[in-house]
C-alpha cells in the first residue's frame, strides 16, 4: 500500500490543480493565459511541474485571513455566485413570460380555428360551396 502513496498524491496534487485551474474565471488567472495554464498542467502534471507551477505562478492570489483593510485597497474582479434555476429570478420570470406568450399564441391559434369553423358552418347552412382553407 506505502508503494502507491507516491503515485495518489501526485495525481491527487495533478487533479486539484487542474480543477481550481478550470474554475479559476480567466480575469483572475495570472502569468499566461488560462488555457495555456491548462496545457501546461496535463502535459507536465506526471513530474508535479505543471501542477506546481500553478499553484505557485498561476493561481490568483487570495486575501489573506484579517486582512480587509488590504482587500479594500485591491480591487478584485467579484466572483459571482451560481444560482439554481429554481432560485433564480430572472429565470422564473424569463419562463413566466414565454408561458404567457405560448399561451396566447394558442388562444390565437383557437380564435382563428373557431371562426374558421363559424363561417364554414355558415355557408354550409346558407347552401353555399365551402372554400378550401386559406393557410
Amino acid at each position: 500500500m506505502l508503494r502507491y502513496l507516491p503515485f495518489l498524491l501526485v495525481l491527487a496534487l495533478w487533479i486539484y490543480a487542474f480543477i481550481d485551474c478550470l474554475n479559476t474565471p480567466e480575469e483572475e488567472v495570472r502569468g499566461l493565459p488560462k488555457v495555456v495554464w491548462v496545457i501546461i498542467i496535463l502535459l507536465f502534471g506526471e513530474v508535479l511541474v505543471g501542477p506546481v507551477a500553478w499553484l505557485v505562478a498561476g493561481r490568483p492570489r487570495r486575501v489573506p485571513a484579517g486582512g480587509a483593510a488590504a482587500a479594500e485597497q485591491q480591487p478584485r474582479a467579484r466572483r459571482t455566485e451560481w444560482v439554481a434555476p429554481d432560485d433564480n429570478p430572472e429565470f422564473l420570470k424569463s419562463l413566466k413570460d414565454e408561458t404567457a406568450r405560448n399561451e396566447e399564441k394558442l388562444l390565437k391559434d383557437w380564435e382563428a380555428d373557431l371562426r374558421r369553423r363559424e363561417d364554414e358552418l355558415k355557408r354550409r347552412e346558407s347552401g353555399e360551396e365551402p372554400q378550401p382553407p386559406q393557410d
